[in-house]
């Protein structure tokens, strides 16, 4: 784990190394301050006359040098240790984000949305925090506690045995405390993970919460999740305010017991006025150290369980890899499905797909209807190799999937989901995700072709239209042609429409699909959908249930040797139930 993130400490390993160099100048120069303050008042104020005097003015001088190099020791320790956590933080997300782009939908689905988000916000800022204290607080505590117990003991062996009584008691109480936080500070992420998730779901699906006037019941949702994430920081932060009064209770008593005894040692003539009160200084030095350290344990304890976080998405395997010597041209969009099986995970009972054979030409059109469930989406989604088959394989050009370069196979493999996404920007902003290099007029042709051109112009701004985030300011049948449009600028040798049209009246509906027909003749074309009016002038049409293939066949055919296909076809036609299917005539 800790290998992991210490490799995306590159690009700030000089701010790393000065940031506790500076700590070290800063903590040497205020070990010194007391024993100046020792010399000032044993060998100047008790001694008087004019050398003592200029004892007092030398020294004097000398710990106002030392606090002004202390005092640029420890803004410098500052600058750089802000940039180096800083650095650090930019680094791990920018990791993490680029790690995200290479998952497979297998290892998305293994991390919740919320999940990622709280990864990448709070617990990187975790992670940043316990950073810049490990550079500035977890060096300088350590090292001033060491230096400061070296001088007492050079001091007073005796006296200073006070301080390791004291030491030993609050390593105990630090040791208990961790101990028993950590269990909750590692249940607390997963806690903010639920918060995200309600919020996200909460703001993303606004307008059915409002719709359905259920805004109480997520407020309740919301305050629940709230209050679970309340309970445990109370549960920890209850442990941790303990380690306060006890740490108060040491350092007063630890002041008593050295006044008292250090008294003593004056009265006897052991001690000088001077070391005592360079004792009282150093002790204030140490048990400040000491709360130092308690502070850098709790943060450290609070990061480790975000450490862990991060690191899984971090080490986490893509498992959809590039072969050896990977195939960067696809010959044509044939599809063969041989004995196909597939399952999302090892330990499903069952395979989602399960004796898929299939064997389709390039340029074909093939329709793909089915129940809800028949696992028409999971079929296809084979194509673009966004997951891999358990068994058997699937060929694209003749050549098994698995041998391609990814970006190769997906580039020649253009998937329109009834669900698509906008980005903010621009309409064509949004059509150049298909092809970046596109001409307007390439983006005004393919939004012709998708029956999209004749809305897009109607907007004041035509193209230029300013698409506001996931497109809230389009229709859905809008935002559906606008992704048939971007897909077609892909040019791809494959196109796939997952029920891509359902938003669209079957009029614009069969427009399209004719467009498709006389302009792109030569890519191979899979529409899923439920409406038989979308696929009943498909080359073929694969009829799928729970997980097989039905049967295959043109509509004539299906209809005379198909029932499922048979029962849709009628229940949309009877008494008109595709209501405007005359549209397409």
């Amino acid at each position: 784990m800790l290998k992991t993130l210490a490799v995306h400490i590159k690009g700030y390993i000089k701010e790393s190394v000065f940031t506790p160099l500076f700590m070290i100048l800063e903590v040497a120069m205020e070990t010194i301050i007391p024993w100046l303050m020792a010399s000032m008042i044993d060998d100047g104020i008790l001694k008087g006359g004019d050398e003592g005097m200029r004892h007092i003015m030398l020294t004097g001088l000398g710990m106002v040098l030392c606090a002004l190099v202390a005092l640029f020791a420890g803004a410098m320790g500052g600058i750089y240790g802000a940039k180096a956590s800083a650095g650090f933080a930019r680094n791990l997300r920018e990791a993490m984000f680029i790690k995200i782009q290479s998952f497979s939908f297998a290892n998305i689905d293994k991390f919740s949305t919320a999940g990622l988000v709280t990864r990448m916000t709070t617990d990187v800022t975790n992670i940043q925090n316990a950073y810049q204290m490990l550079l500035r607080i977890c060096i300088r505590a350590p090292i001033n506690l060491i230096a400061a117990m070296t001088m007492t003991m050079i001091i007073n062996l005796k006296l200073s045995s006070v301080y390791m009584i004291a030491i030993a008691f609050l390593g105990l109480v630090l040791a208990f405390v961790i101990t028993r936080t950590y269990k909750y500070f590692s249940q607390v992420f997963d806690r903010y993970d639920e918060l995200n998730a309600s919020v996200q779901e909460n703001v993303s699906s606004i307008r059915v919460v409002k719709a359905f006037v259920r805004e109480d019941y997520e407020v309740g949702k919301f305050n629940r999740a709230a209050n679970n994430l309340y309970k445990l920081f109370v549960k920890a932060e209850n442990m941790m305010v303990s380690v306060s009064p006890l740490m108060t209770l040491t350092i007063y008593g630890s002041i008593i017991a050295i006044s008292w005894f250090g008294a003593n040692m004056i009265v006897g003539g052991e001690l000088t006025k001077g070391e005592l009160t360079t004792m009282l200084t150093y002790c204030m030095q140490i048990l400040m150290s000491l709360m130092m350290v308690a502070l850098v344990f709790v943060m450290l304890t609070m990061s480790l369980a975000s450490a862990k976080r991060i690191s899984g998405v971090l080490n986490e395997e893509s498992t959809l890899t590039n072969p050896e010597d990977p195939d960067y041209e696809v010959e044509n969009g044939s599809i063969d499905f041989e004995n196909v099986e597939f399952s999302y995970s090892e330990t499903s009972e069952r395979p989602v797909l399960s004796n898929i054979e299939l064997h389709i030409r390039s340029g074909e059109t093939i329709g793909i209807i089915g129940g809800t469930g028949s696992s028409k989406t999971s079929l296809v989604n084979l194509i673009g190799r966004l997951y891999d088959v358990s068994k058997g394989c699937v060929k694209v050009g003749g050549k098994d999937v698995r041998s391609y370069d990814l970006k190769t196979l997906r580039d020649e493999v253009s998937v329109v989901l009834q669900k698509n996404v906008l980005f903010s920007g621009t309409i064509l902003d949004n059509l150049r995700w298909g092809n970046e290099n596109a001409t307007e007029e390439e983006c005004v042709n393919a939004c012709r072709l998708a029956c999209a051109d004749e809305f897009i112009s109607a907007f004041p701004d035509g193209y230029n239209t300013v698409i506001e985030q996931g497109g809230t300011n389009v229709s859905g049948g809008q935002k559906q042609r606008i992704c048939i449009a971007r897909a077609l600028l892909k040019k791809p040798k494959i196109l796939i429409l997952d029920d891509s049209t359902s938003a669209v009246d079957t009029a614009t509906d069969a427009r399209i699909r004719r467009a498709f027909a006389e302009e792109i003749p030569d890519t191979t074309k899979l529409i899923i959908s439920q409406r038989v009016s979308s696929v009943e002038k498909a080359d073929r049409i694969v009829v799928m249930e729970k997980g097989e293939i039905n049967a295959v066949g043109t509509h004539d055919e299906l209809m005379k040797s198909c029932k499922i296909y048979k029962e849709i076809y009628t229940a949309q036609t009877v008494g008109n139930g595709d209501f405007d299917r005359k549209g397409e005539m």
